[in-house]
């Protein structure tokens, strides 16, 4: 089971990687921004940014989960799913852009209750721009080709943020300079990938190919959609019953909380290609429950660190104005976790066929959302939509894991998610309870129990004999080199040997266009 982490693991950290770097770098501009951008400017941006990635979810209509499903079927030709689900993305992604593009007005006063109809149309050339770019990225996951990932978004991240700096701080554009900013400069990026991959491309669709694979792929979009309709509604309710400004600040700390999203990306981008190559199920059940105990365990290490931290984060990298939105850290940051979780299952899901079960838990937790932050924004603010998150999520949870289990069963290691959960709630507990709000000693007590949960999970028992044995050689510095050496030397493990480990250095991340 070790291969499986050891390869996760490494395709995760090079898909993660432009992620970080793209997320260091928000981090270290947010004091200037949130200087030359007012609560609501950035709220209006936000929200738009969340409505692209929804559109462009409708304008996909499941072909890259499509793709990434039959891309492994062994009978079926590679070359052609490819060019039969690029051409359908092509055409839905240009339609949807120019239907949209007469009623930008009607947008804007719908979404921002400001009438700005140029701030809109540039959002709709976005969502081209995002819907292509990220199909031609997952061209990358599919033969594991991580160093081209890395390159390629590493080169956009590099070429968006001074474009937007300037826009915003220098050409004073407020809004339209982030979103310019994100969207011009990924349009530069999908032009050069469309030339990288064009010996693969078609703009010619195949029938019958298109057939199986929107069968496959189309009931996972209402799934999809109404799921990721839980980070734009909140939003939108936000805006009308408690302003943009709040609005504003709810997207900021959605921003802080892209500290757990940046494991949940690499997760997210490396777990389908991993997870659907494993071809024997018994031995893909074992993996699975391994991976997800693991990965919760990471998850939640950071999660503690930004429920203890939230305010000296914010006061640290945010201009006064913007200090309310600590309060929705921990509660987003949460609900990024669950999130990918739900990702897990998804997955599982499509191991067995079964997509049309995803929509049933979707619209279950959408309806939530939208009764919960009904009933709490207007009095809650932002924490009343962070909670209302964090429940919808908990409610798809529960319902796709029911369904997954009856399909295709994975054990769980029950006991020891639960010991990672009250190993954090304990900490963030005594936190709250004890310790100051503000002042070094404040920061220093919460920093000691933050850096405490890796040795309360030791003391809980949580790791087995073997990953104590493997944590061992961490504190034997010779034996720690001669194990590198010895990985270092060998080929990358390809369990299934479906999946080519072909890393190239050739010009070749959503999160970079947001």
């Amino acid at each position: 089971m070790s291969q499986y982490l050891r390869r996760l693991a490494r395709t995760g950290a090079a898909y993660t990687a432009s992620s970080v770097l793209s997320k260091l770098i928000a981090v270290a501009l947010l004091p200037v921004y949130t200087r030359y951008l007012t609560p609501a400017d950035y709220g209006a941006a936000e929200v738009l940014f969340a409505g692209v990635v929804s559109a462009s979810i409708v304008v996909r209509l499941g072909a890259i989960e499509a793709l990434l499903r039959f891309y492994y079927q062994a009978d079926e030709d590679s070359d052609r799913v490819v060019s039969t689900s690029f051409a359908a993305m092509f055409w839905a992604a240009t339609a949807g852009a120019l239907i949209l593009l007469p009623f930008a007005g009607q947008i804007s006063d719908a979404l921002i209750k400001t009438h700005d109809p140029g701030l809109v149309r540039i959002a709709i050339g976005g969502l081209w721009v995002l819907t292509l770019f990220e199909y031609l990225l997952t061209l990358f996951r599919l033969e594991e080709r991580a160093r081209a990932y890395f390159v390629t978004t590493i080169a956009n991240v590099l070429l968006t943020i001074p474009v937007t700096v300037i826009l915003v701080v220098g050409g004073d554009e407020g809004a339209r300079g982030l979103l310019i900013g994100s969207y011009a400069t990924g349009a530069v990026f999908v032009l050069g990938l469309i030339v990288v991959h064009r010996r693969r491309l078609s703009l010619r669709v195949d029938g019958p190919l298109l057939a199986r694979l929107m069968r496959f792929g189309f009931p996972t979009m209402p799934a999809e959609l109404s799921l990721y309709s839980l980070n734009f509604i909140d939003r939108v309710i936000l805006v009308r019953y408690a302003g943009l400004a709040e609005a504003g600040l709810y997207a900021l700390a959605v921003k802080f909380a892209q500290a757990v999203n940046v494991l949940v990306r690499g997760f997210q981008l490396a777990w389908p290609p991993l997870a659907y190559s494993i071809r024997d199920d018994d031995e893909a059940r074992r993996a699975y429950a391994l991976i997800v105990t693991w990965f919760v365990a990471a998850c939640t290490f950071v999660v503690t660190g930004m429920w203890l931290l939230s305010r000296w984060i914010v006061r640290a990298l945010a201009a006064p104005d913007f200090f309310g939105s600590y309060k929705a850290i921990g509660l987003i940051s949460t609900g990024v976790t669950l999130y990918a979780l739900y990702m897990v299952l998804v997955v599982i899901l499509g191991r067995t066929g079964r997509t049309g079960f995803n929509f049933p838990a979707t619209a279950a937790a959408t309806v939530t959302n939208i009764a919960l932050n009904l009933a709490l924004v207007p009095s809650l603010g932002i924490v009343g939509a962070g909670l209302a998150l964090v429940a919808s999520y908990v409610v798809v949870l529960v319902l796709m894991y029911a369904f997954t289990q009856r399909l295709f069963a994975v054990p769980y290691e029950w006991g020891r998610l639960l010991r990672i959960v009250l190993a954090s709630a304990v900490l963030v507990g005594l936190g709250e309870l004890w310790m100051p709000t503000s002042g070094l000693a404040g920061l220093s007590g919460r920093l000691v129990l933050w850096l405490s949960f890796p040795f309360v999970l030791v003391a809980s028992g949580f790791f087995t004999r073997s990953e104590r044995r493997s944590l061992s050689i961490l504190f034997r510095p010779r034996e720690l080199i001669a194990r590198l050496g010895e990985l270092g030397a060998a080929p990358a493990a390809t369990p299934t040997g479906t999946i080519p480990e072909v890393y190239e250095a050739e010009a070749a991340d959503e999160d970079t266009l947001r």
